[in-house]
């Protein structure tokens, strides 16, 4: 398995980092390169201005990194859409106690694909 992950974090990210309890307003993004079920590089970067409304910067911000995966704890209907489009698969981590546990559970396949019932209301007022 071949692909880069990226899991919203708390500072100062990394492996050992809790996650961001929602993907839009985590302080940062731990992205993680994944070779052969290997860890190949970990990076810390900044989350971007979450304007109202700006739900999909994010989105396209990680697209660009190359994001493929993405292990939130929570996120609303919007992002979660926004990612199925730019085709970046979305896994429910929200059980794990830091960013480590919850890239081993998805590298063992154990993390379930992220659904309507894992998301939550944001800021939209939906």
């Amino acid at each position: 398995m071949n692909t880069v992950v990226a899991i919203p974090s708390t500072s100062p990210g990394g492996l050992e980092a809790p996650l961001g309890a929602h993907f839009g307003h985590c302080d940062l993004y731990t992205i993680v390169s994944v070779e052969n079920g290997q860890i190949k590089a970990v990076e810390v970067i900044p989350n971007v201005p979450h304007q109202q409304g700006g739900c999909m910067a994010p989105v396209q911000y990680l697209a660009q990194k190359g994001a493929k995966t993405l292990i939130a704890g929570g996120m609303g209907l919007r992002p979660l859409m926004g990612f199925n489009q730019v085709g970046i698969a979305v896994y429910y981590g929200g059980d794990a106690k830091n960013v480590g546990d919850a890239l081993q559970a998805f590298m063992k396949g154990d993390l379930p694909q992220f659904g309507q019932q894992h998301t939550c209301g944001g800021g939209g007022g939906h």
